[in-house]
């Protein structure tokens, strides 16, 4: 693994999302703040949670089994195995892969956990998804942008504000990878939950997390130009290639992968 960037302070102070999903998975490394926002969710969270976590776990396996050796993973959180890179170097030992987080606990846990294989790397900067250009910088010295690249967004960018510009942010990502790349993005929805959607967000207030759910329609917009992967934009348990139907559940979460022309 490369040698990752200087941890900045923990505050324990105020709940982070990256922490209130690790204890959604069922993990321990979580404060007091972002357990009190975790157990106020509906008890489905922690559901969605999983399957969403699930999704990714297909994606990855599919997209190293197409001959994806290269991913990008933005909005990384704490890791819990199996992670992606586990995931993707079991089936392409070479597979380098770049984590990128903004909560200082997930360098920490990084530098112990992100171990990978002996034939690829991983690599891990402590960024802000609202810092593209920084993410970009930083990832060129790692991965080879003359080559595909797999670009992971998993349940990220309900947490950017309307006024933050998601689109625009994703788009100056997706812009920066050569042709034959993918996105994998998932995206939180109360679609499938609406009468779940106002105690979400109130509760994520609370804790001072900015929430902005959106609808299909609105989740469109991030796979804009790029060539939607069947079974196309779907919920979190539709989506699957060539092993066993997960079972069709409700979904907090709505999932795509896309393939950069």
């Amino acid at each position: 693994m490369t040698a990752p960037s200087s941890p900045s302070r923990i505050d324990t102070s105020k709940p982070h999302p990256a922490r209130v999903y690790d204890w959604l998975l069922g993990g321990k490394d979580n404060y007091p703040v972002d357990q009190e926002v975790a157990e106020k969710l509906p008890a489905e969270a922690r559901n969605n949670a999983m399957r969403n976590r699930a999704f990714m776990h297909r994606a990855a396996a599919w997209l190293a089994q197409s001959g994806i050796d290269q991913f990008l993973d933005i909005g990384t959180g704490i890791p819990t195995k199996p992670n992606l890179h586990q995931i993707v170097q079991k089936i392409v030992p070479s597979a380098r892969v770049a984590y990128t987080d903004n909560d200082p606990i997930v360098l920490r846990h990084a530098e112990a956990l992100l171990v990978s294989s002996a034939e690829g790397a991983t690599d891990y900067i402590e960024a802000d998804v609202r810092d593209p250009r920084g993410i970009l910088d930083h990832a060129r010295t790692f991965l080879d942008f003359e080559r595909p690249i797999a670009l992971s967004m998993i349940a990220l960018m309900h947490f950017i504000t309307d006024d933050e510009d998601p689109y625009g942010l994703t788009r100056t990502l997706v812009d920066a990878l050569p042709s034959g790349s993918y996105l994998v993005l998932s995206h939180g929805t109360t679609d499938e939950h609406p009468h779940l959607a106002s105690s979400v967000k109130n509760t994520y207030r609370k804790g001072e997390i900015p929430l902005r759910m959106r609808t299909r329609a609105e989740v469109e917009p991030f796979f804009e130009g790029l060539e939607l992967v069947e079974p196309g934009l779907v919920t979190a348990t539709k989506w699957y290639r060539s092993e066993p139907a997960p079972a069709e559940e409700l979904s907090g979460f709505y999932v795509g992968v896309a393939r950069v022309p």
